[in-house]
């Protein structure tokens, strides 16, 4: 079974920028919504990406937090291309950008589209109490807070939140 433990930050600065050492394009959809999986109708989120030049189909379960079980299958590009025509919500465009802080790679991603003007830090780990250097552009944690899910971002993109919830998102 595949277990995926990680955290979410919001950013703090774009010092991070000089540090990162690879942009990848993304494009992302699912083929269910929000309000299926938290509503519990299904108990997960199928979600597929093209990611540079390769795809993938992933499952991941419905809880909220750090751990979730999650499962990704290679699928070729053309299948993804026609399976993002049937999502629904919107496409999550966003460049990951990919930084080295000591043992552990973080991965920004800096949102497009609907979601233009939020990015996000995500780092995974190998055990929920795992330690971590804490870079000087982390902002506050996000993780618990399900609008910053990307099938969260699907159904209502950051350009539709209102200017209080920008402002919650903006204080680190």
């Amino acid at each position: 079974m595949g277990l995926e433990i990680e955290r979410k930050f919001l950013l703090a600065n774009e010092a991070w920028r000089a540090a990162a050492h690879r942009a990848i394009p993304m494009a992302q959809g699912y083929l269910n919504d929000l309000s299926v999986v938290a509503g519990g109708a299904q108990k997960a989120s199928v979600r597929v990406r093209i990611e540079g030049d390769t795809a993938a189909l992933n499952l991941k379960s419905r809880e909220t937090g750090h751990t979730r079980q999650e499962f990704e299958y290679p699928i070729p590009v053309a299948d993804a291309q026609a399976l993002l025509k049937l999502c629904v919500g919107g496409l999550v465009e966003k460049t990951r950008h990919l930084v080295t802080v000591g043992e552990h790679l973080w991965e920004i991603d800096e949102f497009a589209g609907e979601n233009a003007g939020l990015v996000v830090a995500e780092i995974e780990l190998g055990h929920a109490d795992e330690a971590f250097e804490r870079p000087a552009w982390l902002g506050r944690q996000v993780t618990d807070s399900l609008r910053y899910y990307n099938l969260a971002l699907a159904d209502r993109p950051y350009s539709q939140w209102s200017e209080d919830e920008r402002r919650a998102a903006d204080v680190a």
